[in-house]
């Protein structure tokens, strides 16, 4: 490449970008000066969205941006920006939509031209080489050729991607019927896989926010099939090989209907949310297994995606040695020539192959196998006339050995990027495990981890970051960055009953009544009015991987309501949630932490007020049962400011008041008293 056309990738901090800082293709980072050089030479634009850990991504840069002639009409015909999505959510969500309007689908890696104005005209995900070429070659005759009908279309698209998201907005805020719920269930019911768990479909995602909320509405309506399927799904992932056996953590999703055969990389945000969930289960069921999932994929994060310091990193690739997930398959071969621990007097490589399905049922591909279970403890042991404790401890020593042996190997990429909100989501999770095993260094870790997200990305004037870094230019916080710190701030406080959490997120909160919400439809946008303007201004609504950034808030202003007796963040509430209702009831399962919040709005919520020397002991009691209704309040002495806390501390006794719909009952004092009171219908 000449000087003139020299990659501009090279100077950048995100892993995604700088991977591609070495591809012939003229690469600009989004930035005015790749805006004004497409005006000035009139040349569509193309935007290659994508993420470090994305393995289609790396298959397309492979096939197509190193590839020399390929560039060279990328180079002379167009303007080429890449961005990384997981750095500017943003400028991903509009040109998403944009490919999903023209094609009915999207994903990464996302490929869109645009006019030299921002308005895209053509998209899609993944090309092969001779497609890719043929499409910019046609793209550009098109472009000179038909300029106006390249402008008619943009426009014609553009205006689609405005109307997206648009739903009824309404000042009403009449109550909701417990009915509607009941109809989101019925519908959603219809599309459960009730054999090997999960959706009735592939791939399969493991959505923690779904089973969340239905094992929330299956414990209060003691729909025994439904909690069933909950179980069965918890379970199927944690046997499936989108467990990492070894490790712990998640990959990102199951590529079959078996949760078998996983897309390998690793996310931050589904990990973490997975532990909140495996928490939850936990203490509603006491299954040992889900504590021992949540708790080896907390060890996974605080071993290999945090720097120790607090801070956690954003993914770890699929791909090692140019391979899809290389790192975590095994042969046969490689197998029997490690020197398994001994199990009774069975054979251990056969005692460890059928433990993992080693065999048809788990084989891959190549001579390969994830490791993979359909089997509990109980039917490998009699197949293998062990005693169930040998072969837990045979498992147990088996796993390390393996692990070590794995260590050898040339490991998947980790992007360090520290993202604001997937923090949060992570020390929601912290809180949650917290919990459910007591286990004081889980809250140590919140703690540690907040106040480096509020030391490193927060401002005076209660503005957060999107992602902490150091050498680059600073990215403000999206609407998701302030929802789920906010979250994590009032599940902070309902561990600490320390008010400093509950003081900033009520400053996030009015820091984003200010700057991001939409009166006219009650609505909070997902860029700040102190952005950079796009084509178009989006909202995030449905909830998909994460929960949407609308519905983390409406959610949050709803307990801070309750906290607060702040009366407008319940009527902002409950406004989001009537104009997001209709989507609700035909879509529920991309809805489900709206549903959540609507059964806040339709049940009694219980708040439980515990003042007195042994306040944290008695939270920490109650809180270890499953009590998706409650919200906690507390303090030791007779200090704290918040309305709940008025006249209730007698100096010498540790109070416990179960209040609903702003009565309380006479308190108790102890956590036992006040359960069987929770309990009591």
């Amino acid at each position: 490449m000449s000087d003139q056309n020299k990659n501009h990738l090279s100077g950048e901090t995100s892993l995604y970008l700088i991977q591609h800082s070495n591809n012939p293709v003229n690469w600009y980072p989004w930035s005015d000066m790749a805006w004004e050089k497409a005006k000035k030479e009139n040349k569509l634009v193309l935007i290659s969205i994508g993420y470090s850990s994305c393995h289609w991504c790396h298959v397309m840069e492979k096939e197509c941006f190193m590839d020399e002639k390929t560039a060279r009409i990328m180079n002379d015909n167009f303007v080429c920006i890449k961005v990384d999505r997981e750095e500017r959510p943003d400028i991903d969500q509009v040109y998403m939509t944009a490919v999903q309007l023209m094609t009915g689908s999207g994903g990464w890696p996302l490929n869109c031209f645009a006019l030299p104005d921002g308005r895209p005209i053509y998209g899609g995900t993944y090309f092969p080489n001779d497609k890719w070429q043929e499409i910019l070659l046609n793209l550009k005759d098109f472009y000179n050729k038909n300029p106006d009908k390249a402008a008619e279309y943009a426009q014609e698209l553009t205006l689609g991607i405005h109307q997206s998201e648009i739903i009824s907005a309404s000042k009403d805020t009449h109550t909701f019927s417990p009915d509607s719920v009941k109809k989101a269930i019925d519908v959603w019911k219809n599309y459960l896989d009730n054999t090997e768990g999960g959706p009735s479909r592939t791939p399969k995602f493991p959505l923690p926010n779904n089973y969340q909320f239905l094992l929330r509405y299956a414990s209060a309506h003691a729909d025994s099939l439904l909690l069933d399927h909950v179980n069965l799904t918890l379970k199927k992932m944690a046997f499936g090989g989108i467990y990492d056996h070894l490790a712990g953590g998640f990959a990102r999703y199951s590529t079959d209907s078996l949760w078998k055969i996983p897309h390998f990389e690793k996310m931050l945000y589904d990990n973490a949310q997975l532990i909140s969930l495996y928490s939850s289960a936990y203490k509603f069921t006491r299954n040992e297994h889900y504590k021992n999932v949540a708790e080896e994929t907390i060890q996974f994060l605080l071993r290999d995606m945090s720097d120790g310091e607090g801070r956690y990193f954003s993914a770890i690739d699929a791909d090692s040695e140019g391979e899809e997930g290389k790192y975590y398959a095994w042969s046969i071969d490689e197998v029997k020539n490690i020197e398994l621990p001994k199990c009774g007097k069975a054979d251990p490589f056969k005692v460890f192959s059928d433990y993992y399905c080693m065999n048809d049922i788990g084989y891959w591909e190549n001579k390969k196998y994830v490791l993979f279970r359909r089997n509990s403890d109980e039917e490998i042991a009699l197949l293998n006339s062990v005693s169930v404790n040998e072969l837990s401890n045979f498992i147990s020593k088996a796993k390390l050995v393996l692990l070590k042996e794995r260590e050898k190997r040339e490991k998947p990429v980790t992007d360090k990027k520290i993202i604001v909100s997937w923090n949060c989501i992570q020390v929601s999770a912290l809180c949650s495990a917290y919990q459910a095993f007591g286990n004081e260094s889980y809250r140590k870790e919140a703690i540690k981890s907040m106040n480096k997200i509020l030391q490193e990305a927060s401002s005076d004037e209660h503005s957060l970051l999107h992602v902490i870094k150091s050498k680059t230019k600073n990215v403000n916080g999206y609407m998701e960055d302030y929802a789920f710190a906010i979250s994590a701030l009032i599940n902070l406080y309902e561990i600490t009953f320390d008010e400093r959490w509950l003081t900033k997120a009520k400053n996030f909160t009015d820091f984003t009544l200010k700057h991001f919400y939409d009166d006219a439809e009650g609505l909070f946008w997902f860029t700040s009015d102190l952005d950079e303007k796009l084509i178009a201004r989006k909202k995030e609504i449905s909830d998909n991987v994460t929960s949407s950034s609308n519905s983390e808030m409406a959610n949050a202003l709803f307990k801070l309501n309750v906290l607060f007796e702040e009366k407008r963040y319940g009527e902002i509430s409950a406004r989001m949630l009537k104009a997001a209702e209709g989507n609700i009831l035909r879509y529920p399962s991309s809805y489900s932490n709206w549903l959540n919040l609507m059964m806040n709005f339709t049940n009694p919520t219980d708040e439980i007020v515990i003042t007195g020397e042994k306040a944290d002991e008695e939270r920490k009691i109650l809180s270890s049962y499953y009590l998706p209704q409650a919200i906690f309040c507390g303090k030791i002495d007779n200090g704290g400011n918040l309305p709940l806390l008025q006249n209730r501390f007698q100096q010498g006794k540790t109070l416990i008041y179960i209040c609903r719909n702003k009565t309380c009952k006479l308190p108790v004092e102890n956590s036992q008293l006040a359960l069987a009171s929770l309990t009591a219908k």
